[in-house]
């Protein structure tokens, strides 16, 4: 391990060697600037991409109405259907129902008067006294 340590070592001097024989590259008068410049475009592109782009959020701002107008009439279609089946229970129901005898039918006048609440008869009442 401590081989590859001082090898390591070494190559890494000798590239430092090379490197120092090299002569300075010439730099523009307006190198910073430049440098400074690029980053301000490279910063302007990254907040216009996750800024309020509409040529971004468009496409996902339909999307997401659409799914939202699809679910909507689905609940309201399965709402129909819910409220439709109920009614044919209902209706199937009723219609399974016995019809009243013709005895009962005569004597819906009195059946009817028995379930009314009672009220005194006073003109009853003064013949009685």
């Amino acid at each position: 391990m401590k081989n590859n340590a001082d090898e390591s070592a070494r190559l890494e001097a000798r590239l430092n060697a090379a490197l120092r024989r090299f002569p300075d590259a010439p730099v523009p008068s307006n190198f910073t600037a430049r440098v400074l410049g690029a980053i301000d475009l490279a910063e302007n592109d990254s907040v216009r991409l996750h800024g309020w782009n509409w040529h971004f959020l468009f496409p996902r701002v339909a999307v997401a109405a659409a799914v939202l107008l699809f679910a909507g009439v689905s609940i309201d279609r399965y709402e129909v259907h819910s409220q439709r089946i109920a009614l044919v229970k209902n209706l199937a129901l009723v219609t399974s129902t016995q019809t009243p005898s013709v005895d009962a039918l005569e004597n819906l006048d009195a059946i009817q008067g028995m379930s009314q609440s009672g009220h005194a008869d006073n003109d009853l009442l003064a013949a009685l006294q």
